[in-house]
């Protein structure tokens, strides 16, 4: 494998609440569902469970290569379960969450299993792209956040209309017309996207969060091959100084309305000989 992983927090000296890894022939990143200070039930905190999750999503699915991607994802999040709901609250509305991406190499095919709005980008040897992306919290936040987008990112009044919009999502995590996202119930697993493509049309296999993403899919100022050139320029860590630039240029989010100026960034690209 040539792999090549790159993530920063949101702030500098800030808790990165993205994890990302990679074993032979398999990869995972997880983006925690940051709470902005709300309690979450839960004394070891957003960080330790997308880590804590993903550490154990890449030791079962390289560990037990015949088992599905979904059931590997929700074996690891009932062990997880089992980790901390002595001393935590689970059943808390605001319990840790995490987006999940995860891929496979098995008899020549690439497996995968996307929840949560972080991406897996696909390059195919003849220059096609595919992205699979769970858009369905973007389809419930578009009913929700009209008076978050309106205001200036960082003031106080965005900060309350933003908590506002936090407790409306969390009505509807992982429930029927909702989206779902990894936590406490490893139901959620049934509900990935997942599926195979042949490992020899494939040039590149890239794992993205959403705060990686900006660029495409909130910004529009770059496409999906625009980020690949960036990636095969400059790998992940470059990928990211683009998103911190077009960031820092639009600090209130005037041009561009966002719940948070900055967001942890990760990307794991994998270029495939």
């Amino acid at each position: 494998m040539r792999v090549a992983l790159g993530s920063l927090p949101a702030e500098p000296g800030r808790e990165n609440e993205d994890f990302a890894a990679t074993a032979p022939g398999a990869a995972v990143l997880l983006d925690g569902a940051g709470t902005a200070g709300v309690d979450t039930g839960c004394t070891h905190g957003v960080a330790w469970f997308s880590a804590t999750l993903g550490g154990m999503l890449l030791s079962t699915i390289t560990a037990h290569p015949a088992r599905p991607l979904a059931d590997c994802l929700a074996h690891s999040i009932r062990v997880v379960r089992s980790l901390h709901e002595d001393g935590c609250d689970l059943a808390y509305r605001a319990s840790p969450t995490s987006t999940v991406v995860a891929v496979r190499v098995d008899a020549g095919t690439l497996q995968y299993l996307v929840l949560g709005d972080s991406s897996l980008l696909l390059a195919e040897k003849d220059g096609t792209t595919t992205v699979v992306t769970d858009r369905r919290l973007d389809v419930v936040g578009k009913r929700l956040r009209g008076p978050v987008d309106g205001l200036p990112t960082g003031s106080p009044e965005h900060a309350a209309a933003l908590a506002q919009y936090r407790e409306a999502l969390t009505g509807l995590r992982n429930r029927p017309g909702g989206f779902w996202i990894a936590g406490p119930d490893p139901l959620a697993a049934e509900h990935a996207f997942t599926g195979s493509v042949p490992l020899e049309s494939l040039a590149s296999v890239t794992l993205l969060s959403d705060g990686a993403t900006r660029l495409v899919d909130r910004f529009e100022v770059a496409t999906w091959k625009d980020t690949l050139a960036v990636l095969g320029e400059s790998g992940p860590d470059g990928l990211i100084r683009h998103v911190r630039d077009a960031e820092a240029g639009d600090p209130e989010g005037r041009r561009w309305p966002r719940g948070k100026a900055q967001d942890d960034a990760t990307a794991v690209h994998w270029v495939l000989p």
